[in-house]
């Protein structure tokens, strides 16, 4: 990670904007545009926004001693509105890093959506064979491992691995890693006994395009087992020159074209960690249509994908 601007209360900047917080108690922050636009695009019927977190309510679902920031509440409410807004669904509800393995506040928005969401859970090692099958029952179907360092303090591996090994009929794992330790995870992910799903294709640098670096080493990911999928997601995070977004759209269109089976999209709300930006979710949406070019492409990425990862057993 570049290391950019810091100051004198513990907090840093990268080269994209994103602010990080290493005081103890870090200030609460708003990661979320409050008015986005009304997207130009319209999502086919029954799309699914297949990566967004909820935070809190504090009150009600205090966040981890661990986490590594505090954000204001972004509550089932909020996300549901602007599912809403932006013309979807159904959610997928990605565990938070800042709940730690504490998923009350996942679980009680899938409750809270009436059959439109499903979940990935972020778990303890220890965690039982019955408090993974109440986590089926609540609607989680996966489970994620995360490697960015600034977000979590461990990813034992060999741990991992044996959960991975115990999950429910149907579940996956969800991985969250930086382009520069692919090469070092691919032992660990050919050993991973379910399907995988990489968030955010790795973080690869855009910049470099479709056939850069970056972007091949992910495609020798992709082609090294048929059972990995990829989340074409976070232009806002990837692209550092911004709207339109035009080096995430050159870049990824391809990778959906080439493996329209294994792409899903999400909003990433509230956007962990990127309150100096504050993307404009309406933007995000219209980006899709650049990358996936036709309607079945656009059904494929928004409905067929994430239907048959998170809905297929009912």
């Amino acid at each position: 990670m570049t290391v950019g601007n810091s100051d004198n209360l513990g907090t840093w900047t990268d080269h994209l904007g994103n602010i990080y917080c290493s005081s103890d108690e870090p200030e609460r922050i708003v990661s979320w545009h409050s008015h986005p636009s009304k997207p130009k695009f319209t999502p086919p019927s029954g799309a699914v926004d297949a990566h967004c977190h909820v935070f809190g309510p504090q009150a009600q679902f205090p966040f981890s001693p661990k986490a590594k920031y505090l954000p204001e509440d972004a509550g089932p409410d909020k996300l549901f509105a602007l599912r809403d807004h932006l013309g979807f669904s159904r959610n997928v509800i990605v565990q938070a890093s800042c709940h730690g393995t504490d998923n009350s506040a996942t679980l009680d928005a899938i409750a809270k959506s009436g059959g439109m969401a499903r979940g990935v859970a972020v778990v303890d090692p220890a965690i039982s064979e019955a408090e993974l099958e109440a986590l089926h029952e609540g609607g989680i179907r996966g489970v994620r491992f995360n490697f960015l360092k600034r977000l979590v303090d461990n990813a034992p591996k060999d741990k991992f691995l044996e959960i991975a090994g115990r999950l429910p009929e149907g579940w996956h794992v969800v991985i969250y890693f930086e382009a520069d330790i692919l090469q070092e995870m691919k032992e660990f992910l050919e050993k991973i006994p379910v399907p995988i799903v990489i968030d955010h294709m790795g973080r690869p640098d855009v910049s470099q395009g479709a056939d850069g670096p970056d972007m091949m080493a992910f495609r020798e990911l992709l082609d090294s087992r048929d059972d990995i999928w990829t989340k074409v997601t976070c232009p806002d995070r990837l692209d550092a020159a911004g709207p339109p977004f035009t080096n995430f759209v050159a870049a990824v269109r391809p990778l959906v074209e080439d493996y329209p089976d294994r792409v899903l999209w999400g909003t990433d709300w509230p956007h962990p960690n990127m309150q100096a930006i504050l993307p404009d979710d309406g933007q995000l949406v219209d980006v899709i249509p650049q990358i996936a070019v036709t309607k079945q492409l656009q059904r494929q990425l928004l409905v067929e994908n994430p239907m048959a990862l998170y809905w297929a057993m009912d």
